[in-house]
């Protein structure tokens, strides 16, 4: 649990993410007598457990950080049960929704999980996630990902099929995050579950899917409708 966790020191049972190399991280939940090996040798949890977030800790070969998570360090890290939102969009995401600590947020479908743990962040501690997921095996492993993070108390997981049967938290939601293959046949659902000056955001690879819903936002009395595409460009300066 040291994501919700504001003390520095890392305890067993935490979830921590290893630095080795530039672009090369992956994520470790320690437990006391265990070892896990990596590229510069034997990692010894017990060598972890005791330190404070951010140490370098030696191995046979080398050295390694290890890193609190964050959402952003989460996002590269996870486990894939689906495609994901990255941060690049998921900044946007959080933004146009403004989303801050109080927020009540709908989101479908959970995924992986990877945009949750950001919206999470945003609208702690007095704000709370409803987010639903057709899939049961994967909303299943999402109730337990966020209970091992300490999030328990922000979310509540939901295995639902929105498009059939709607969300079941009328005029509640300051904002509605959809990501799904036919959006437009679940916004009705997610007007009746926003408060009055509600926001709504749907994210879509395909323009198609676009098009389609916008012209029923539209149809339901949606205003200052907008649609973006977020690039992201690297610079190597030198």
């Amino acid at each position: 649990m040291s994501f919700a966790a504001e003390r520095e020191t890392i305890a067993a049972g935490d979830v921590v993410i290893l630095h080795l190399g530039l672009q090369n991280m992956l994520k470790l939940k320690l437990e006391k007598g265990k070892s896990y090996q990596t590229k510069w040798g034997c990692l010894r949890h017990d060598d972890v457990i005791g330190k404070c977030f951010g140490s370098r800790v030696a191995c046979p070969k080398g050295y390694i950080y290890v890193l609190k998570p964050t959402p952003e360090l989460w996002t590269v890290n996870l486990s894939h049960r689906t495609q994901i939102l990255y941060s690049t969009d998921i900044s946007l995401v959080t933004f146009h929704l403004d989303l801050k600590p109080g927020s009540i947020v709908v989101e479908s479908g959970t995924g992986s999980g990877s945009l949750s743990h950001a919206i999470i962040r945003s609208i702690a501690p007095s704000g709370h996630l409803y987010t639903y997921e057709f899939h049961e095996q994967r909303a299943n492993l999402a109730r337990q990902e966020f209970q091992e993070h300490g999030f328990s108390e922000y979310v509540t997981v939901t295995h639902r099929d929105v498009i059939e049967n709607g969300f079941d938290i009328p005029n509640l939601a300051d904002a509605v995050f959809l990501d799904l293959p036919n959006p437009q046949e679940a916004a009705c659902h997610a007007k009746d579950a926003l408060q009055e000056n509600g926001r709504i955001c749907s994210f879509s690879p395909c323009i198609e899917q676009v098009q389609k819903m916008c012209c029923k936002l539209a149809d339901l009395g949606f205003v200052d409708i907008t649609t973006m595409e977020c690039l992201l460009r690297a610079f190597d300066v030198s």
